[in-house]
């Protein structure tokens, strides 16, 4: 018998990406989804102009990467699929939420681009509730958290953690770790589309695994790491990226231009 999941998640392409992804392979049985700001804004007027044109570049150049990784996401018969649930932020651990996810027919809770969520719904499915974080985790923690990588000429830093829900944020034990290949021209944008796509397909083969026996053993976070806060990330970051190294960072770490430091990740496939 599959596991089912009710997925909390963002509004974003990618957020609704995996929500159809758990769809096509029969897992999802309920959809929360928390509606998010703009994926498109308008630079700050007080900005110079060459921060607000790295701004609208940055942004301009997530979308299109976005359509193209995610674009073919039918949202609309993703929404008629199964039960839905749509929230301001401010409802995201109201009564009504808890009620809905409680109503779910799933094994387990899986969230994904929402705010920090309640204990009174990670023990609605106490011990197989799981946060995908977009950032590996302990070394990447918070916000921006695929920005930072390339920030710091790190791009095989770029990736996923699958871990338990937990009131530490990005800070449960972790089940498994995601990363993107990385090849010649990709950008900044790319690679952290293909670490969306690559956890999608990782995390439906993990449940494919629990429903043949495995256990989902997972391991503490043993490095603090490091936890970016939403003010860490200003415009002026974005003249490293556009300005210093023209988005080809990804290019000059395979050249071996910069130092290669491998993390050690947490891999649930490892051995089986």
């Amino acid at each position: 018998m599959k596991s089912k999941v009710v997925l909390m998640c963002g509004s974003h392409m990618r957020h609704l990406y995996i929500a159809e992804k758990f769809l096509k392979e029969d897992r999802l049985a309920a959809l929360v989804i928390e509606e998010r700001e703009d994926f498109v804004p308008q630079p700050p007027e007080e900005l110079c102009q060459r921060d607000k044109d790295n701004f609208i570049l940055h942004f301009a150049k997530r979308d299109e990467a976005e359509q193209k990784f995610f674009g073919g996401v039918d949202r609309e018969k993703l929404l008629a699929s199964v039960p839905v649930l749509q929230i301001p932020v401010e409802e995201l651990n109201s009564e009504k939420t808890i009620e809905f996810i409680k109503q779910a027919d799933a094994d387990m809770l899986v969230t994904y681009g929402v705010h920090m969520v309640s204990n009174d719904i990670i023990s609605c499915y106490e011990g197989k509730a799981f946060n995908i974080h977009g950032g590996l985790s302990p070394w990447y923690r918070g916000n921006t958290t695929l920005f930072w990588p390339f920030y710091f000429l790190k791009p095989n830093y770029a990736g996923m953690t699958i871990h338990r829900l937990t009131q530490k944020l990005d800070g449960g034990d972790i089940l498994h770790h995601s990363v993107p290949t990385l090849e010649y021209g990709d950008k900044m944008h790319e690679v952290a589309c293909k670490a969306v796509a690559k956890v999608a397909e990782d995390i439906c083969e993990i449940l494919a695994s629990r429903d043949n026996g495995a256990e989902f053993v997972c391991s503490p976070q043993k490095n603090a790491g490091k936890l970016f806060l939403s003010k860490d990330w200003t415009p002026q970051t974005l003249r490293v990226i556009y300005e210093l190294f023209e988005d080809k960072i990804v290019d000059m770490y395979l050249d071996g231009e910069f130092e290669k430091d491998e993390p050690v990740l947490v891999d649930f496939f490892a051995g089986k």
